[in-house]
């Protein structure tokens, strides 16, 4: 450990009358390697028995230099890069980074395109907060919802193989529109996945919203108030959940979802309970957009017309869109050539991981384990 990190690290958290290092205190590794952290985190852990006293993320361990990538590759060419942060999201990484490269050159994608990017986006958002339900579920201590989230976001992954080839890392969107065209037989494969998994979301509940263990687990701990929230910058369910009523697809409209008629899930405690809830409901709801989006997509083209060679304008935009994790931002800057001059990602996991300290003081090292799972992180996204 650096002197940087010893300095600031416990100076913070050790209390006027404490001692830096006394008997009763304990410093624990938490990761990189364990399972619970969601992929490579090292949380440090200053613990007085089982109670923690104070947290440190040490990040990095995923980093690939994404943003400096972009630099020293065209607009078209660093598309499949972005698939690569939150990986079990790509199609929202890839629709983000779309509409800000569409802003800079100042084009729109066709209606029958931003349709279909609605039905993958939102298959996309279902897909993800399964997975974290399942994952989460596990860090606690329940086995069952890993199977039954995991057989369900199957079916997600079979729609977006027979669309564009890929499952996981899709690039299935293009800037100014789709490559592909709907398979035939997709708009029938889409409602036979919502009929097949609304009954399902029931049976997640019947596992865990009364279950004794899970209730005690989740009910009080990791209390981030929507204040709290607001303070950190955090979004996404973990914001909603605090009863902050902020949804990107409500407050600031894009790719069509003002046409489609969907509420937006809050909870009251902010704890990790109602994280659990707010994203429950949140699958029903993107259900309703999906059933909504799917059979009323629009004939017509799916590409704008887009310049084979793309030179932006000199200038810059910021789009940010309601990824299942929270507020996704891309800031783009153009110089006038054929690459970005600059681009950052702000990305949701990444914010939201700095309210962990705050939201574990005084809790047990077992409650850690439920926090960092309900924050719904994914590395390659936090470390870029």
């Amino acid at each position: 450990m650096t002197d940087s990190t010893k300095s600031g690290f416990y100076q913070e958290t050790a209390g006027p009358d404490q001692t830096f290092l006394d008997a009763n205190e304990l410093v624990l590794n938490m990761g990189p390697q364990h399972p619970s952290t969601h992929g490579v985190l090292r949380v440090i852990l200053r613990l007085d028995g089982e109670k923690v006293l104070g947290t440190e993320c040490v990040i990095g361990y995923l980093h690939r230099g994404v943003e400096k990538i972009a630099e020293n590759r065209t607009y078209t060419m660093f598309n499949p890069y972005v698939d690569r942060m939150d990986y079990v999201a790509a199609v929202s990484n890839g629709l983000g980074y779309c509409l800000a490269v569409e802003k800079l050159l100042n084009i729109e994608a066709p209606p029958r395109a931003a349709y279909i990017r609605v039905v993958l986006t939102e298959l996309n958002r279902m897909a993800s907060h399964q997975l974290w339900l399942g994952t989460h579920a596990l860090d606690i201590g329940a086995m069952t919802p890993l199977f039954y989230t995991f057989r369900d976001r199957e079916e997600i992954l079979k729609i977006y193989e027979k669309y564009c080839g890929a499952r996981l890392t899709t690039h299935a969107f293009r800037i100014g529109g789709t490559l592909y065209e709907t398979y035939d037989g997709f708009e029938q494969d889409v409602n036979n996945f919502v009929k097949f998994v609304t009954p399902k979301i029931g049976e997640y509940e019947e596992l865990l919203t009364t279950n004794r263990i899970w209730v005690e687990r989740t009910k009080g701990v990791g209390v981030l108030s929507g204040k709290d929230c607001i303070d950190f910058g955090v979004t996404g369910p973990v914001l909603r959940a605090g009863g902050v009523k902020w949804d990107l697809r409500k407050a600031q409209p894009y790719s069509m979802y003002d046409k489609f008629d969907f509420e937006i899930p809050t909870g009251e405690n902010g704890d990790t309970f109602d994280r659990y809830i707010v994203r429950i409901a949140e699958m029903r709801q993107s259900l309703r957009i999906i059933d909504q989006a799917v059979n009323s997509i629009p004939a017509g083209p799916i590409m704008a017309k887009v310049p084979k060679v793309m030179k932006p304008a000199v200038g810059e935009v910021y789009v940010s869109i309601e990824a299942p994790k929270g507020e996704l931002g891309y800031f783009v800057v153009s110089d006038g050539s054929t690459q970005p001059y600059r681009v950052r990602v702000r990305p949701p996991s990444f914010v939201n991981l700095q309210a962990l300290d705050k939201m574990v003081r005084g809790a047990l090292v077992a409650d850690v384990v439920a926090v960092i799972g309900t924050l719904d992180i994914v590395l390659g996204e936090v470390d870029r």
